[in-house]
């Protein structure tokens, strides 16, 4: 009795703690959103490498947005049924494979082959990582400071990816900013296969084969359309045709839903009122995130003529300015409110966008960078927290993994929507004062265009995140007040697992 009381005391001293837990977790988002932003300054050198054409070098980047954004749902649900620690692993595995093969690509078919696989992996990581630090951080202010640290690691991944990808370019080319992520990638997941406990594995239920197939196919149809209008413009046969499709398909999406008893989006996900809140304003949120890390590299490089480190080097106070905020955003809630807290955030980052549409074609960036990207990584990190914490607020367990693969979705639909229109209103705009003006000073007009909607939106969701609230009658979770529901059901001691299956 002694020594089994011995052994069990010290396989509880060797257990890993939270902190140890949320750092592997957090470890894996940073992978994901690092893997976003790290070809944006190298796509010139990637160019010439392999031999694209300015078309197809989009899809360097495109490739990797398209097979995330349309794959979360189906991994948060495959997380959900199979394990989320267990499909956690999997895409980093996955990920670090198809890194490898892209930082070893000569062609231009295998390196963007190799971008969509890193995708696939990456909608497998996102979802399964943040259920499983929601699962381990139940409402309370534990999961507040669990879900700064996950705002923080988000925007220090966006941000650090410039950063990280204009070094290894200048210093040792672009094949190395692929290395480095699988480098990453391999030691995350050997941190989390060490560190993370194992969860109950397979769980009851169906896989919604149909459900899955259709909405995959709906959204890859609609970010295809909205990726491809940037080059091709919004009334391009190829375009219109995707978007046509990716609205019937959506639509035959939500009459199968209703009828599925195991349906890939079941509707109790949305009846609080709280996830379908939550998620509409990321997208809002998301469709100017994503666009924010593609202008302002562009006005750097382009305009003020900064090179690649230097690019990198200068989202360095963007990224520091996110992770205090992200630090600091459960204690604000604490003082002023979730809802206060939310509002102020977008109108902080609001007003930092509206500090960029001043820029101008002779300015520097003490003058006209610095300023305004320390005011957008304060609210953007702030409202990030507040956000994932509506999507996921009162979530039951078993649907965890699907609400983080929805909030991820919304995200990164909505930056593609938002992407996409501010990048045919920047043209624009740059196509006419060409007319009239200097390159660029015609070229800082169209980013000055962009950051003066993104403005506009941002003020737009804040208003919106009152009237949401009040709508629906359910306050903003406050993450240091709020406690844990019991979930029977939850408990591993008193479910009972049947085997999955299949339905078609």
């Amino acid at each position: 009795m002694n020594v089994a009381l011995t052994q069990t005391d010290r396989t509880t001293r060797r257990a890993p703690g939270p902190g140890a837990v949320l750092a592997a977790l957090a470890a894996a988002q940073f992978t994901v959103m690092l893997a976003t932003s790290i070809v944006n300054v190298a796509l010139p050198q990637i160019r010439a490498g392999t031999g694209l054409s300015d078309s197809g070098t989009t899809w360097v980047v495109n490739a990797y947005g398209l097979a995330f954004g349309a794959l979360l749902l189906a991994g948060g649900r495959v997380a959900d049924l199979f394990g989320r620690r267990r499909v956690l692993i999997a895409g980093l595995a996955l990920f670090a494979l198809a890194s490898s093969a892209a930082g070893l690509a000569t062609s231009s078919g295998v390196l963007i082959a190799a971008r969509t696989v890193q995708g696939l992996g990456a909608a497998a990581i996102a979802p399964a990582a943040l259920a499983l630090a929601v699962d381990r951080f139940p409402s309370g202010p534990g999961r507040g400071r669990a879900l700064g640290v996950w705002g923080a690691v988000s925007g220090a991944g966006a941000a650090g990816g410039v950063l990280l990808g204009g070094a290894l370019t200048q210093a040792w080319g672009w094949p190395w900013i692929f290395h480095s992520v699988a480098l990453g990638a391999a030691l995350v997941l050997a941190a989390v296969a060490a560190l993370v406990p194992r969860d109950a594995g397979r769980k009851a239920g169906r896989f919604d084969l149909l459900g899955t197939a259709t909405v995959t196919l709906a959204l890859t149809c609609l970010v295809w359309g909205l990726t491809t209008a940037r080059g091709s413009g919004w009334t391009d046969a190829r375009v219109l045709g995707a978007l046509g499709a990716a609205a019937v398909l959506l639509a035959a999406f939500c009459v199968i839903e209703r009828r599925r008893p195991n349906a890939l989006m079941p509707l109790r996900l949305l009846t609080t009122g709280r996830v379908a809140a939550g998620n509409l304003l990321m997208a809002l949120l998301g469709s100017v995130w994503i666009a924010l890390f593609f202008f302002l590299p562009l006005y750097q490089q382009q305009v003020l003529g900064s090179g690649p480190l230097a690019t990198g080097a200068g989202q360095l106070p963007l990224a520091v300015a996110h992770m205090l905020g992200a630090g600091l955003a459960p204690r604000i809630s604490r003082r002023i409110g979730a809802t206060a807290t939310l509002t102020a955030a977008l109108l902080t980052e609001a007003a930092g966008l509206l500090w960029l549409s001043r820029i101008s074609a002779g300015g520097s960036y003490l003058t006209d960078v610095l300023g305004p990207s320390i005011l957008v990584g304060l609210g953007l990190s702030v409202a990030f927290v507040q956000l994932t914490t509506l999507a996921v607020d009162g979530v039951p367990r078993e649907d965890a993994g699907l609400a983080g693969g929805l909030v991820n979705t919304t995200r990164q639909v909505g930056g593609a929507i938002g992407l996409a229109a501010l990048a045919t209103l920047a043209g624009s705009v740059t196509a006419h004062a060409s007319t009239r003006q200097p390159p660029l000073e015609a070229l800082t007009a169209g980013y000055r265009a962009a950051f003066t909607v993104s403005a506009a939106v941002l003020a737009a969701t804040a208003l919106l995140a009152l009237f949401l609230t009040r709508r629906t009658g359910a306050r903003i979770p406050d993450t240091a007040s709020t406690h844990p529901a019991s979930d029977p059901a939850s408990d591993p001691r008193t479910s009972r697992l049947s085997p999955i299956r299949l339905d078609r």
